[in-house]
């Protein structure tokens, strides 16, 4: 807790702040009442269970970490039409797909945080998972999205780790009425539109430039796909990304935090949106996760999609582009660090494409920012960090 007392330096821009947001939560907890508020806050987050009993039942099969203290949190928006509120959005099938998956890896140290979206259409191989009736499914080559439908977040985490062999830490779930929820709690996230939307399917008419958009209007932003940009998934996805990047500014630049008045809900909303693991479902097990990322700053809070192409049989789906895709991979395997830019090749120059295969093997799991160590240029990826002003 030693790094709590530390004085605030203001030019240092903070990802979220959340150590000071749980000690916040601990603090209230720790007085009369606001034990009441604590524990309800507490009690919103829902474990889940049944998914750490299915990853139990195939550790042996699952990769393991090999940098210790990196972690690799697997983000699911899920698209259920069940629940409060989210019955708006189309008829409950009784199934969900994953409308979202963001693969988030924070480094050694926290030094970055990288954020990895991974498109719904992707061609995956998808192991045999436990349906919600408890039969169990054939493996298959089938939409990334399938994972989630078939069985849930273990089937979409085993699905990610076979696909990457990067071994997930831990997973959050959230649906359309907790996303919508997150952003009222912060009055609403700002964004830049370069031209005006008129979107019927996803009720949403905005002007070009600086907009505030609150809650319903944020879902229909980072959901709408056929009438905004090229229509393509991946021109919704970096438009998903930028929303993060502006929820990020958003949050740094609020009060929020320290307002008890204003801290309360955003709280609730957080934890009553999220479905999470065991290790995770508590105010105190997403503090641990969370207390390094204060002293992130929003230009090393990178996004970034999977390098991806059409699917060679069929031009609505994608595939991986390699190797640039096992590049990406391994650099997050082996906590190595890696670049991203607007516009740039989809792995890097020549001289970075290089940088993976020399020195004597060890180098790659050094830190960029650590001084006076020797390290190979870092691949540079398209993408953005929070840092970025969508306007400019």
């Amino acid at each position: 807790m030693k790094g709590l007392r530390r004085p605030l330096r203001p030019r240092r821009r903070r990802w979220l702040r959340y150590g000071g947001l749980a000690v916040a939560v601990l603090a209230v907890g720790a007085a009369g009442g606001g034990w009441v508020l604590y524990m309800k806050l507490n009690g919103n987050i829902t474990p889940d269970e049944a998914a750490a009993r299915e990853l139990a039942r195939y550790e042996k099969e699952r990769p393991t970490s090999l940098v210790k203290d990196a972690q690799n949190v697997l983000v699911i928006g899920s698209d259920s039409r069940s629940g409060d509120g989210n019955s708006r959005y189309g008829r409950d099938s009784g199934t969900e797909r994953s409308d979202t998956t963001i693969l988030l890896h924070l480094s050694k140290g926290r030094h970055t945080a990288t954020a990895i979206s991974l498109p719904r259409d992707l061609m995956v191989d998808v192991p045999s998972c436990l349906r919600a009736d408890g039969s169990r499914s054939e493996p298959t080559f089938a939409m990334f999205n399938y994972a989630f439908e078939m069985g849930g977040s273990a089937c979409t985490i085993r699905t990610v780790e076979k696909l990457t062999d990067i071994r997930v830490d831990h997973h959050v779930v959230i649906d359309f009425h907790g996303f919508k929820e997150m952003v009222d709690a912060v009055d609403g996230v700002r964004v830049c539109l370069k031209e005006p939307i008129d979107d019927k399917a996803a009720k949403l008419k905005l002007p070009a430039g600086r907009v505030t958009l609150d809650g319903e209007q944020a879902l229909g932003y980072v959901r709408a796909r056929k009438t905004l940009g090229n229509g393509s998934d991946t021109d919704r996805m970096e438009r998903q990304q930028r929303f993060l990047g502006a929820l990020v500014n958003k949050v740094q630049s609020n009060d929020v935090l320290l307002n008890p008045v204003k801290l309360y809900p955003v709280l609730d909303a957080a934890t009553s949106s999220l479905t999470t693991d065991p290790d995770l479902a508590s105010l105190r097990g997403l503090y641990e996760l969370v207390r390094g990322l204060r002293d992130i700053p929003a230009e090393r809070v990178q996004f970034l999609t999977v390098p991806r192409e059409s699917y060679v049989y069929d031009a609505n789906r994608d595939q991986l582009v390699e190797p640039e895709a096992e590049k990406l991979f391994e650099r997050l395997r082996t906590d190595a660090p890696l670049t991203v830019a607007k516009g740039a090749r989809r792995d890097s120059d020549a001289k970075s494409r290089n940088s993976t295969t020399k020195g004597d093997g060890n180098s790659a799991g050094k830190r960029s920012d650590q001084p006076g160590k020797s390290v190979s240029p870092a691949p540079t990826f398209s993408g953005n960090t929070a840092a970025e002003d969508q306007c400019a």
